[in-house]
């Protein structure tokens, strides 16, 4: 290939970068990453670890508008907005609220069933390749219900995913869900078991993705902030970063909830907003859960590891505030706490909070720029980049080097 003398800068350091450096790399390109901090840091190693095909539906959904807003008027409520952040996050809501119909609803599922489909298969082919050591773990994931009417809504979403997409759960009632996970509560209503998800680690799944990239001569350079193009007859030569002058033949923008600052630059408009999600890693609690579950009245997710475990979620739409809120963290105890016998361990190893790069319309953006030839850009995953990392590594490389894309490329322009 002509690709073995030219050079793919990528900007980003998490899961879509990595997985994009790791296709590359195969493709015979040489490949540097550039991390403004560490490697890994944002939310790639600190979210829950689900790999689910079952989130297809994305938020955009009927009935949004006045669920949402109903959500900002409750006490602690998962949902927050801070109007004052000014108008790029007015123009994200506007649009977010523009899509609230079913026919965007399923557009949307389609482009997200296939990059989920294509990485639940290529994370097998990943882990049989010994190119990821992670804990993944094929148990499911396990939708849990307080109130019996959740409990009976959710047949409708349910009866949809399954007509369209062949993924329906399976259902416990109470005495049956207690049976299934010990670890919760009694007298809750029910719960629904995708038993097609799995889950991960994923600061293992990053450290170990990492190490064989740079097996296959992938360099990556953390504490290095690209801050300008040196662009030349319409393309990029050099990106300039806080350490210095990197040369490219290509510059792939993989840099989740920031990516829209970089691709301003680029003459590219990306609607993406930084969407704060927190997470807290404790020991083990006894009883420990052994599927990984959501707790959807509360909004809270928890996933047991194999010495660790981990409640997350909550969204605050505050830009780019990077700040720990400690109440949003106790709004994961107390959501949890609803439905475990034990809500947290004992120890606790981290508190986080990060930004997740949501999408108005809850597809990402994986594509070529219009103004500069030889940029790229992967991002806008939400709250599913771990789980669409290689289909979209994948992707990117192949748009990169003119190969046939193994999915429809069109759904993420």
């Amino acid at each position: 290939m002509s690709q073995d003398r030219e050079r793919v800068v990528i900007i980003g350091g998490g899961v879509i970068a990595i997985s994009s450096a790791y296709y590359l790399a195969k493709a015979g390109y040489q490949v540097t990453l550039l991390e403004r901090n560490r490697f890994g840091s944002g939310c790639s190693e600190s979210n829950c670890g689900f790999i689910c095909p079952s989130h297809i539906l994305p938020l955009c959904e009927p009935g949004a508008r006045a669920k949402t807003l109903k959500t900002m008027l409750q006490k602690d409520s998962p949902f927050r907005v801070n109007p004052f952040v000014g108008p790029p996050l007015w123009g994200w809501m506007l649009r977010f609220m523009q899509r609230c119909r079913y026919d965007y609803m399923i557009e949307a599922a389609k482009a997200r069933h296939a990059l989920l489909e294509s990485s639940m298969r290529l994370y097998h082919d990943l882990m049989n390749e010994s190119v990821i050591d992670c804990e993944w773990k094929s148990k499911g994931l396990l939708f849990v219900f307080k109130s019996d009417k959740a409990m009976d809504d959710y047949i409708k979403t349910n009866d949809l995913i399954e007509d369209q997409f062949g993924l329906g759960a399976k259902p416990y009632d109470s005495k049956a869900l207690a049976e299934l996970e010990p670890s919760l509560k009694p007298g809750l209503a029910g719960g629904w078991l995708h038993e097609h998800d799995a889950h991960l680690r994923p600061d293992l799944l990053m450290s170990s993705w990492r190490a064989s990239c740079e097996a296959l001569g992938v360099e990556v350079i953390e504490n290095c902030e690209a801050q300008s193009f040196t662009i030349e007859s319409g393309k990029i030569v050099a990106v300039e970063t806080s350490t210095g002058s990197v040369p490219a033949s290509k510059v792939l923008l993989a840099t989740g909830a920031l990516a829209p600052k970089l691709a301003k630059m680029l003459g590219r408009d990306l609607y993406i907003q930084p969407g704060k999600g927190y997470s807290i890693t404790t020991s083990r609690p006894d009883p420990c859960p052994e599927i990984p579950m959501i707790f959807v009245e509360h909004s809270v997710a928890a996933t047991p590891f194999d010495d660790r475990y981990r409640l997350g979620s909550t969204m605050e739409f505050t830009g780019y505030d990077d700040r720990i809120n400690r109440k949003r963290l106790g709004l994961l105890e107390r959501g949890a706490s609803h439905y475990l016998k034990q809500a947290l361990g004992d120890t606790v190893h981290q508190e986080w909070c990060g930004w997740r790069p949501m999408a108005y319309n809850g597809i990402p953006t994986i594509s070529q720029s219009k103004s500069v030839s030889n940029a790229f850009i992967a991002a806008g995953h939400s709250m599913l980049g771990v789980s669409m990392a290689p289909a979209t590594g994948k992707l990117i490389s192949e748009i990169i080097t003119g190969d046939t894309p193994h999915i429809a490329a069109d759904p993420y322009g």
